[in-house]
Formats: C-alpha cells, sequence, structure tokens
C-alpha cells in the first residue's frame, strides 16, 4: 500500500473527511470532527499514525518492526505505521479499520455517524472541494520520496 492508497482507503470510510491542520506535510484523517489516522507526506519511508488499542498496540510492535509507538501522540493508544515497507496490504486495512472503528464507538449515539449516512452525498462541490489539491499534494509528495531514494 502506498500513500495514495492509504488516503483513499480512508477516505472511502463513513463520513470520513481530511484536512491538513498542522500544515501541508501532514494529512489528517477524522470522523464526526476526530482524527482516526495522521499521515506524513514528506516521510521516507511513508508513515502514518493510527489510534488503537493499548494491548493491541504493543502486540503489533512486537509482530512488525514498522510499527512503533506513535511519534507526537499519545504512546499508549496510538501507533505510527511505516505504510509502504512491508506490511502486508490486508493487515494495513485491519489497523486502519480498527483506528476508525474505536473513533466511532467513542462517538454519542448519532443515528447519522452511526448509520454510515454523509451529510453531503459524494460528489458535491462541499465533498469534492479539497480532494483535487490533496491528490496533488500526495502525488508530489511521493514523486519527491521516490526521487530522494
Amino acid at each position: 500500500m502506498d500513500a495514495v492508497d492509504f488516503r483513499e482507503y480512508c477516505l472511502a470510510k463513513p463520513n470520513a473527511t481530511e484536512g491538513t491542520p498542522f500544515g501541508e506535510t501532514v494529512l489528517v484523517f477524522k470522523v464526526a470532527g476526530k482524527m482516526f489516522a495522521l499521515m506524513s507526506l514528506d516521510e521516507v519511508p511513508a508513515t502514518a499514525n493510527l489510534k488503537c488499542d493499548p494491548d493491541l498496540a504493543l502486540e503489533l510492535r512486537d509482530h512488525y518492526e514498522q510499527v512503533r509507538p506513535g511519534y507526537h501522540m499519545n504512546k499508549k493508544h496510538w501507533n505510527t505505521v511505516e505504510i509502504d515497507s512491508g506490511i502486508p496490504e490486508a493487515d494495513l486495512r485491519r489497523m486502519i479499520d480498527h483506528s476508525y472503528d474505536l473513533v466511532v464507538q467513542s462517538l454519542p449515539k448519532s443515528p447519522v455517524v452511526r448509520s454510515g449516512k454523509r451529510k453531503k452525498p459524494p460528489g458535491t462541490a462541499a465533498s469534492t472541494a479539497k480532494r483535487p489539491r490533496a491528490i496533488a499534494r500526495v502525488r508530489s509528495a511521493i514523486v519527491k520520496r521516490r526521487a530522494r531514494c
């Protein structure tokens, strides 16, 4: 899985949004305003922070050398994962799913968020306005990263 695939998978989650509140080099993925993933665009190899159950976080760190305590995050509840360094794609998807599910489970029982229905239908101006710029940023970051290698 590369940065583009990671981004697309995160945005495919119900009610998932992206933003860059920490600057142009970090994409933040949220559901109902709560972060479930952050992806650094200038790291080689590409890394992402994913929320994780504390016990599972320790297991994943023991199992994969590409998983370590969350950089600039609560190390008990977040892992930093190298997304293009050998972790099987199915396992990465499960880590993303787990992170997303932890955040959704912590939300108030709102039928809109829990049902997976979007407030704005996909393809509307409000849901796609920032995506072309974000895609371009991700692609240019990947090109720069590959040029450095």
